[in-house]
């Protein structure tokens, strides 16, 4: 081969070489093969049904499930104080004393009025019976013999009404020894040593408290208690065995109280101001952990949802409506975004009502890199919820 076929072989061989270069660079096969983005990995929750008791946090302020106003119901100078203010009580005992002494007379004076009626009823009944003998044999008149029966009635008439004042001397003389009418906490004394305390004003002395149980009375929204209670009719919901919802206790602070309380009744009337319906409840409050007139907050069991769907918060996502969405595989192992329904958030998931089924795949991880359309390569979540 002489020298200038060689140049002129070498130079084809550069053009060829230079033309596929252009070509792969230019879209073709090769490129398009490099340039094929793979399926993004992305880990999947199987939505499954399960049973989940919903719950409510509602707040509410707790009030003594007794309260007894200690007051007078004798006039009278206060002589004693028989307790510790703040300390515990029991039904019966003595809390305060006031001065006997004219209640004492009194008594005195109603027993011996008594005595005398008694007396008098005596002389009336024998005076009758011997009367009842003379008048058949015409010795008294009729007209004797009716004033002895009339005077022996009267008598007995006065002996009642002595023993009805007996009665009620005793009485007043008891109410000097005041006592406390139920078991629970005194507050302070509203009185002392010397004071003088009226039956007509019934002057407040103190003031005892029931503090075991609680009552908690809870503001619930009038439409929430309404779709609580159709929730209930239809069977979504599934109440306890004994039917009453229950509810736990957090006061402000956080701390949580150790007993569980049950719901009593909710009031038949909605707060027109507020649009709520009070529910209450009874708590069991043995370390009297919790005192009258605090604020706390009451998570409420309001049932047991057998089918229900949850799936996690970080994957639920706003559209531009407000719509809750969130990300599942198709069959065609493809991104597709989903519109769905959520009820209340329960910890750190969402109750889903709709948009979702059993089986379908949600999408937890890389969700800023994916897209709906977009091929995914999905693997189950390490831990499914």
């Amino acid at each position: 081969m002489n020298q200038p076929s060689f140049r002129f072989l070498l130079l084809g061989l550069g053009v060829a070489l230079a033309a596929t270069g252009c070509a792969d660079k230019s879209g073709g096969p090769a490129a398009a093969q490099a340039g094929a983005r793979p399926p993004a990995p992305v880990e999947v929750l199987v939505v499954q049904q399960q049973p989940v008791t919903l719950t409510r946090e509602l707040p509410g302020r707790t009030s003594a499930s007794r309260v007894a106003e200690v007051r007078a119901r004798i006039n009278g100078i206060v002589l004693k104080r028989h307790f510790t203010e703040g300390a515990d009580v029991s039904a019966g005992q003595l809390l305060f004393e006031i001065d006997p002494a004219p209640y004492q007379a009194t008594l005195d004076s109603a027993r011996a009025t008594l005595a005398r009626a008694e007396a008098a009823l005596e002389s009336s009944r024998l005076q009758n019976e011997r009367y009842t003998g003379l008048v058949e044999t015409h010795a008294v008149s009729q007209q004797a013999f009716d004033d002895a029966e009339a005077a022996f009635l009267a008598a007995q008439a006065e002996v009642a009404a002595a023993k009805a004042a007996v009665r009620s001397a005793e009485i007043n003389l008891d109410y000097t020894r005041v006592t406390s009418p139920i078991n629970g906490r005194i507050g302070r004394a509203d009185v002392t040593e010397g004071a003088y305390v009226q039956q007509a004003t019934a002057t407040l002395l103190a003031t005892v408290q029931q503090l075991d149980p609680l009552y908690v009375d809870l503001n619930q929204s009038a439409e929430q208690v309404l779709q609580l209670r159709d929730a209930l009719a239809s069977g979504e919901l599934k109440r306890n065995a004994d039917g009453a919802a229950s509810f736990s206790v957090k006061s402000y602070a956080g701390n949580t109280h150790p007993q569980t309380g049950s719901l009593q009744f909710s009031d038949v009337s909605v707060n027109p101001g507020t649009g709520t319906v009070i529910l209450r409840g009874l708590l069991p409050n043995p370390g009297l952990d919790l005192l009258p007139g605090m604020f706390v907050r009451a998570t409420l069991e309001e049932g047991t949802q057998p089918d229900a769907i949850l799936v996690p918060q970080s994957a639920v996502s706003r559209n531009d409506r407000g719509q809750a969405t969130l990300y599942v595989v198709s069959p065609e192992s493809t991104v597709e975004l989903r519109i769905i329904e959520t009820r209340q958030a329960i910890g750190d998931q969402w109750l889903v009502t709709s948009g979702l089924q059993p089986g379908d795949q949600v999408i937890l991880n890389n969700l800023q890199k994916i897209r709906p359309g977009a091929p995914v390569s999905a693997t189950p979540a390490a831990a499914q919820s």
